[in-house]
């Protein structure tokens, strides 16, 4: 699939910030599954600083803007082609070993509710990719999928409580879930191409992925009860959701902050 992306988020301020420093995970992965074709990134009145890859494979790029200022864009926009791989993330580079992703952080950090969620779940990790899609399967029974009733800051917990979620909360519920089960886990940031009517729609989108043996990394999106395939662009993953933010900075100043993001997905004819 050849899918045409658009990322545009804006931050605003009600006073001029100094300076902000941004770091940014906004280059798609290099896998079997994607090549990217054409890729662009912009920052408003944006330095471009040095880039690399990370330990878990991404490409990250630091950018700063001088002030004063009080509105700033970061753009991003290319070609990506895709294909199913059924969620098996084959040929991508890493070095940071598996198990470092058996390690809770807050949104993923169990409670009862969610240890005996895990626990109830049959299978063995003799069987590591069934009991994964089980997992999966899981938890998209307990959290319905609705907008609005969490925010950034809720944990798994929290939103198992709930009952309700987003993806987000999907993809931390299990990573707490697969942990729980000796599973490492790990959250992914990306783009989801979400309907075939050829128009652009709001896509930015979030999935987990489990260690399988013999597989090694596949992904599951508990939200959609799937694996992720050609609608799917991946863009970098980390312990959670914080710590795989497209875009994390510092802004120097004491006014509030506002923020707007638009993100497009659209089919390219073949």
């Amino acid at each position: 699939m050849k899918l045409r992306i658009s990322h545009e988020t804006t931050y605003g301020y009600d006073m001029p910030i100094r300076n902000l420093v941004q770091s940014l995970r906004l280059t798609p992965s290099v896998f079997e599954g994607q090549k990217t074709h054409e890729w662009l990134i912009e920052v408003t009145n944006g330095l471009k600083g040095p880039g690399f890859r990370d330990g878990a494979g991404d490409w990250v790029e630091g950018w700063t803007v001088r002030g004063p200022v009080q509105e700033i864009t970061v753009r991003t926009s290319g070609h990506i082609e895709t294909r199913d791989t059924a969620g098996v993330l084959r040929g991508h580079r890493e070095i940071i070993h598996p198990l470092a992703y058996l390690r809770d952080t807050k949104p993923t950090a169990p409670d009862e509710a969610l240890r005996e969620l895990a626990h109830s779940v049959d299978g063995s990790t003799d069987d590591a990719l069934d009991l994964s899609h089980r997992l999966s399967s899981a938890v998209t029974d307990a959290i319905a999928f609705r907008p609005g009733v969490t925010e950034a800051h809720t944990t798994a917990a929290e939103a198992l409580a709930l009952g309700e979620g987003v993806c987000q909360d999907h993809s931390h519920a299990l990573i707490a879930l697969a942990r729980l089960r000796g599973l490492p886990a790990r959250y992914v940031s990306g783009y989801l191409h979400s309907t075939l009517d050829g128009q652009p729609h709001d896509a930015a989108h979030a999935w987990a992925e489990i260690h399988v043996g013999g597989l090694g990394w596949v992904g599951f999106d508990a939200a959609n009860r799937c694996c992720p395939d050609e609608r799917y662009v991946r863009l970098g993953s980390g312990l959670d959701s914080s710590d795989a933010a497209p875009i994390r900075g510092v802004a120097m100043g004491s006014g509030a902050e506002r923020l707007d993001v638009a993100v497009h997905v659209e089919e390219i004819a073949q």
